[in-house]
């Protein structure tokens, strides 16, 4: 609105009071236009439920199938709660625990533990497992320790005290090297199961033994009955000659 001023460029009462009124109709104006989009988007919001529940009330979840459900342990009979005990355990189950259960002794399980840890010599050793002593293994130690008779040329050092059986031992086969195949091979009817199978086998090829044994046996008997005996039976056969 254009407000004519006056010569001193100064406004009247009057001019001041239209401009106040002027002023007052525009805030009027601009409060209605505010109320009305309040009004407007009131309106909208208050309709915007209705269709939402429309569109839920459409629309229809899909049919899940559970499957199998398991049915519940405890069934009410005439308003008493039971348990049905036959869905309690599955028939092996049942089955173990008809038969009857062997109970270990404490003791005895910790004696079969340290004996399976003393199985064997242990880490240090080569895990050297414990001595089967059986009947062969029995002789073929046996003759072992008697190793000084067998060759007289070698001297083997004395045992000291009583012989006793090793506690962890094991028997292994000398394999020959592929470069003495000629010179140091046993051949298969050489080879024995045990070490008193060699020295009869080698006893029966050299007669050290029986040799021995006569010698031994010639210097026991001489100058006693069964010496003269033969010395006479020798005469006599001289003289039938004769």
């Amino acid at each position: 609105m254009d407000v004519d001023l006056s010569t001193d460029g100064s406004l009247t009462k009057d001019q001041i009071r239209q401009l106040l009124q002027d002023a007052e109709l525009r805030l009027r104006g601009s409060a209605a236009s505010e109320a009305s989009s309040v009004a407007t988007s009131s309106t909208q919001s208050a309709l915007a439920p209705s269709e939402n529940v429309d569109r839920v009330s459409s629309f229809s979840p899909p049919s899940l199938n559970p499957g199998n459900i398991a049915q519940p342990y405890i069934e009410l009979n005439g308003g008493i709660a039971r348990v049905d005990a036959r869905r309690l355990l599955d028939d092996r189950a049942r089955q173990l625990s008809a038969k009857a259960r062997s109970v270990e002794d404490p003791v005895m399980v910790l004696e079969n533990i340290k004996k399976e840890k003393k199985a064997t010599a242990g880490s240090d050793w080569f895990n050297l497992p414990r001595t089967n002593l059986t009947p062969e293994l029995k002789r073929d130690l046996q003759l072992l320790r008697m190793r000084s008779v067998l060759d007289p040329k070698r001297h083997y050092k004395k045992e000291n005290g009583k012989a006793q059986m090793p506690e962890f031992s094991q028997v292994g086969t000398i394999l020959e090297d592929p470069t003495e195949f000629f010179s140091s091979r046993l051949l298969n009817k050489d080879r024995k199961k045990t070490f008193v199978d060699e020295v009869l086998a080698g006893e029966r090829s050299t007669g050290r033994f029986k040799s021995k044994y006569n010698e031994i046996q010639s210097g026991k008997t001489s100058g006693k009955k069964a010496y003269y005996k033969k010395l006479k039976e020798q005469r006599t056969r001289r003289n039938q000659k004769r």
